[in-house]
């Protein structure tokens, strides 16, 4: 109880935190040159078997950069000799910039 209860709090105040100012079209040429796209695709999109899916609608900023410095599982950490606070924030600001895919009814070849 009293660690549902603890990341109950933590979540509320992730999702408080605003995010800093960043640069989308920065952010999707980090998200490329950093390699984030190998595991987590070209639109934030995830994958099977490989990373989940950041985008659209991100965690809250907190959680991101504290996942990107201290990850658990296969990724690798991004310290900020790597990646700096400045780049998370506009690579953030990309995954807030992706587009809702259209639902699947929408999409005629899915439809056959």
């Amino acid at each position: 109880m009293r660690l549902i209860l603890i990341t109950l709090i933590a979540t509320t105040l992730f999702a408080q935190t605003p995010a800093p100012a960043g640069n989308a079209q920065n952010g999707r040429k980090l998200f490329e040159s950093y390699g984030c796209y190998q595991c987590h695709g070209h639109e934030a999109q995830g994958g099977l078997g490989t990373g989940p899916r950041l985008g659209p609608k991100p965690l809250p900023f907190v959680a991101v950069q504290k996942y990107l410095r201290h990850p658990t599982g296969q990724m690798p950490p991004y310290t900020t000799k790597v990646v700096s606070d400045k780049d998370i924030a506009d690579i953030y600001a990309f995954l807030q910039s992706v587009k809702q895919p259209p639902p699947v009814k929408d999409i005629p070849l899915l439809n056959n």
